[in-house]
């Protein structure tokens, strides 16, 4: 019986023996059912929500039809329109009016690290370190601002109702040689479709905003990001197996050894 505690590795400050890439598979096999079972789970979610986005209804650009869909409670729905703010915000620091603008501080700071060379002597490397000194600009702080009202065919909403596009990087101002500001802004006005609930005379709060031409490709972005979750939870479940697997590995299993 000694074969299963043969050694089949050796590295690294860590052996593996027959018996426990053995085990490995058994874990791997066992982590994948499991997965499989979730992964059903996910998916079955999935096909509900995409359900739910084929049988939501389409409002193209019609204020009269998106007043009406919220006093009828209409329900789920694709409605296509500008979104803009009622109240943009500015800065004194730059230009144009915004629905939001978010100022980042940062601050040149020195730093030390530890950097690793390798030298040949007599035939054999050796490793030695130096510190290395560096700076780089780091987070300090940061304060934003942002309208209170967005309207969206013509219907007020407070601000978030409506979930706004990402904002982006417009300016860079240095204010001494060592603190410089950063800004971030989101525009006034954009195009594109809300996914929402039409009940009780407004939007579910968090609608969902997609920058897109058409109706139809609202609803291929929202089917396409379902079917994301799935694609993702493979992804990290894969690399938990992958993590599980070398950590009982790299472990010292002598309950595995032969009396």
């Amino acid at each position: 019986m000694r074969k299963w505690s043969t050694i089949i590795y050796s590295g690294s400050g860590w052996d593996l023996t027959v018996r426990e890439l053995m085990f490995s598979i058994v874990i791997i096999l066992v982590m994948l059912t499991g997965g499989f079972f979730i992964s059903e789970k996910i998916s079955s979610s999935c096909d509900n929500k995409n359900e739910e986005y084929y049988q939501a209804i389409k409002i193209d650009n019609d204020a009269e039809q998106f007043h009406y869909g919220m006093r009828t409670n209409v329900g789920n729905a694709f409605v296509k329109g500008t979104l803009s703010v009622v109240d943009p915000v500015t800065d004194s620091d730059i230009d144009g009016e915004y629905a939001y603008i978010e100022v980042r501080e940062e601050h040149y700071n020195q730093h030390t690290r530890q950097v690793a060379h390798t030298t040949t002597i007599n035939g054999k490397s050796h490793t030695y370190y130096t510190t290395e000194t560096y700076y780089s600009w780091d987070y300090y702080d940061s304060w934003e601002k942002h309208s209170e009202k967005v309207s969206f065919l013509g219907v007020e909403f407070p601000y978030g109702t409506i979930s706004m596009p990402g904002d982006y990087h417009i300016d860079t101002q240095k204010k001494s040689s060592r603190v410089r500001y950063k800004y971030y802004v989101i525009d006034t006005a954009y195009d594109g479709v809300i996914y929402t609930e039409l009940k009780d005379n407004t939007i579910s709060n968090g609608s969902t905003f997609i920058q897109t031409d058409t109706l139809d490709s609202a609803v291929d972005y929202m089917v396409s990001s379902s079917t994301a979750m799935i694609v993702g939870f493979w992804m990290l479940w894969i690399v938990f197996i992958g993590a599980a697997v070398y950590g009982f590995c790299y472990l010292d299993n002598r309950w595995l050894e032969d009396e």
